[in-house]
C-alpha cells in the first residue's frame, strides 16, 4: 500500500476520529472547569465538534485538491448547461429523501427505547444561547465538508485504487453513515445502533445519486445545509 492509499484511508475515517477527538477537547474543558458531569455536559455541545470537524476537513479537500491542481468550486460548482434538468432530479431526490430519513430514525428509536423520546433527549440539549448561536455554523460548513469529503475526494481516489466503483461508493456511504455513532459519542450500545442504522439508508440513496449524477453536488450541498439548520434550530429553542 502506498502513500496515496494510505492519506485516501485515513481521509475515510478522518471525520469519525476528529468527531470524537472534539468531544474529548470539550469534555477535558468542563473538567477542568470543575462540572460534576464532564462528559455528559460535553455529549450536548456536539455541534461544536462538527463545526471543527468541517473546518479541519474543508482544509484537507481544499489542500489535496490543489496538490491534483483542481479547484473547490469548480468541482462542486453548478453546471450552467442543463442546469434546470439537475434541478427537478435534485428535487426528485428530496422528496425520495424524506420517508429515508424520517422512517428509519422513528422506526429504531421506537424498537430500541420504545418511544422516540428517548431518543430525542439524548441527541437534543439544551446550550447557553451564544453557543447555539454559534451553532449556525454547523449547516454552513458541513455543506462544504461532509458530502465533498466523501463523495468528491474520497470515492473517486478509492474507485481509481480499487478498480471498482460500486465498491468505492459503498464504502464512502458506509463510512458517511458510521461517522454519526459520535455525534455525539455516548457509550450506549442502543444509541450507537440508532445513530448508524438510522444513517444507512440515507448514505448509501445520497451517495448513489452523487455517483450517477455529480453535477448534483451543489444542490445536495445546498439540501445538506438546509436539514441540519432545522436541527440547530431545534437547539435554539430548547
Amino acid at each position: 500500500m502506498n502513500r496515496s492509499h494510505i492519506i485516501t484511508y485515513l481521509i475515510l475515517g478522518s471525520r469519525l476520529f476528529l468527531f470524537a477527538l472534539f468531544q474529548v477537547l470539550i469534555y477535558l474543558i468542563f473538567l477542568l472547569g470543575g462540572s460534576s458531569n464532564p462528559w455528559h455536559k460535553a455529549e450536548g455541545w456536539w455541534t461544536f465538534s462538527v463545526i471543527f470537524t468541517n473546518i479541519i476537513s474543508i482544509l484537507i479537500i481544499i489542500s489535496l485538491f490543489g496538490k491534483d491542481r483542481k479547484q473547490y468550486f469548480k468541482v462542486f460548482g453548478f453546471t450552467r448547461e442543463g442546469w434546470w434538468k439537475d434541478l427537478i432530479i435534485a428535487l426528485v431526490a428530496f422528496v425520495i429523501l424524506i420517508p429515508i430519513a424520517y422512517l428509519p430514525n422513528q422506526f429504531l428509536a421506537e424498537l430500541l427505547w420504545g418511544t422516540t423520546e428517548t431518543s430525542y433527549h439524548l441527541f437534543f440539549r439544551p446550550l447557553p444561547l451564544w453557543a447555539a448561536l454559534f451553532s449556525l455554523l454547523f449547516p454552513i460548513t458541513i455543506a462544504f465538508a461532509e458530502l465533498p469529503t466523501y463523495f468528491g475526494l474520497v470515492m473517486p481516489r478509492l474507485e481509481k485504487q480499487l478498480g471498482n466503483g460500486w465498491l468505492a461508493w459503498a464504502i464512502c456511504s458506509f463510512f458517511l453513515a458510521l461517522q454519526h455513532i459520535a455525534l455525539p459519542l455516548i457509550f450506549d450500545g442502543r444509541f450507537v445502533i440508532w445513530r448508524l442504522g438510522m444513517f444507512l439508508p440515507f448514505a448509501f440513496f445520497v451517495g448513489l445519486c452523487l455517483k450517477l449524477r455529480p453535477r448534483l453536488f451543489p444542490y445536495f450541498m445546498i439540501g445538506h445545509a438546509i436539514i441540519d439548520l432545522t436541527v440547530v434550530i431545534m437547539i435554539i429553542n430548547l
